[in-house]
């Protein structure tokens, strides 16, 4: 891998034209993608798509939302090293767990737009999710609050404008840590490392990301024990129901003027005065 590699962008050269026909050479940054591939003691398990940033984050938050340990603790070391044309990242872990890993391998080939491709036994695409506890007393203000910060902890979208972001805010809607990546299921899988390797109180904030809400980025936070998710598009029907039996608030199609809230377990936001209230379906 170039030297140049491993800041999220890399030039690309275009040819700009305008409505008028005019047309420059111009050069424009482009998000970086490689494969990653993730070894637990030596032994390949998964090579995913990703941004070549913060793998460290994206090692640790794999590892903790696909259930391969408990804890950042269990995690004894990570190796990262360029290995042409990606990266090659050496999780150790206990004995015990990388025996139940291969127990359960998967065969995974993961992609930006997927985050299932390549799953063998269709037992092993939905796991049980953990419940979570009740989210900090959240308010609209706080939402909107996040919402409107969004865009400040996005640096490499700003640059590529290819990009989504996972970022966790505290019950005032203050974003205390961001990180970003060509996929959705990475950069929450990132945010997740880096809040397990700081050692946040998950259950004391929410998370927001910038993407549709599938049904795996409700199981990596519930996971993580962040009770409500915050989503820039819409949910699946399986996310909801997901959702709804983790006991997490889910909030989608997150725009700067409204937002639907899909699940609301402890009444943090009821209805007004009049409108019919929020009840599960099915």
């Amino acid at each position: 891998m170039e030297e140049t590699r491993g800041q999220g962008t890399m030039p690309g050269a275009v040819v700009r034209i305008n409505r008028d026909g005019a047309a420059c050479a111009a050069t424009r940054p482009l998000a970086e993608e490689v494969p990653v591939s993730l070894t637990y003691n030596g032994i390949a398990h998964v090579v995913m798509m990703a941004t070549p940033r913060d793998i460290e984050d994206f090692a640790v938050g794999f590892s903790l939302a696909e259930g391969i340990v408990d804890s950042a603790s269990e995690i004894a070391g990570i190796e990262v090293r360029p290995i042409p044309p990606g990266l090659l990242v050496r999780v150790d872990i206990p004995g015990p767990r990388a025996e139940q890993l291969i127990d359960r391998r998967r065969g995974l080939v993961g992609q930006t737009g997927c985050g299932i491709c390549g799953v063998t036994e269709l037992e092993h695409a939905i796991r049980a999710v953990r419940v979570v506890g009740r989210p900090p007393a959240l308010t609209p203000d706080a939402l909107f609050r996040a919402l409107d910060g969004l865009a400040d902890h996005q640096p490499l979208n700003r640059e590529t404008g290819a990009v989504h972001a996972a970022a966790y805010a505290d019950s005032a809607g203050r974003i205390l840590l961001a990180r970003e990546d060509v996929g959705r299921h990475n950069a929450l899988d990132k945010l997740i490392g880096a809040l397990a390797r700081q050692g946040a109180a998950t259950a004391e904030g929410f998370a927001l990301v910038t993407s549709r809400c599938s049904f795996e980025l409700v199981q990596k936070c519930a996971s993580a024990g962040l009770p409500a998710l915050v989503a820039i598009s819409a949910p699946t029907d399986l996310a909801v129901d997901l959702a709804r039996r983790a006991g997490l608030t889910l909030v989608a199609l997150a725009r700067r003027d409204s937002v639907l809230v899909f699940n609301d377990p402890d009444g943090l936001f009821p209805p007004s005065a009049g409108a019919p209230a929020l009840r599960p379906q099915g």
